[in-house]
């Protein structure tokens, strides 16, 4: 079985190719939750028009799904809170200028 903290650091491996940062890093990730041998993850985009968003979602999915015992894995895309550079990690918003 999978546990969340497993999900979160196989998520570090997507990039949002605009940025070229992970995911978790940036804040993208609201939540993920494991039950037996599924992961939920809630996330968000930078803006409802973010043009990687499916490419972004897509690679979330498919690096979840290459974990040992994971079968199924449902992407949530959620709205709220809207995203905004205050979620990202505190010492990339530094590395960034924010």
């Amino acid at each position: 079985m999978v546990n969340a903290d497993q999900a979160r650091l196989v998520l570090r491996r997507v990039k949002d190719p605009e940025l070229n940062l992970n995911i978790v890093d940036l804040g993208l990730i609201y939540d993920v939750q494991t039950e037996g041998s599924t992961v939920r993850v809630d996330m968000s985009l930078t803006s409802p028009g973010c043009p990687s968003g499916p490419e972004i979602m897509g690679e979330a999915e498919q690096q979840l799904r290459e974990l040992p015992g994971v079968t199924d894995v449902v992407m949530n895309l959620v709205w709220t809170p809207p995203w905004t550079p205050d979620r990202i990690e505190p010492r990339v918003r530094a590395y960034m200028g924010f």
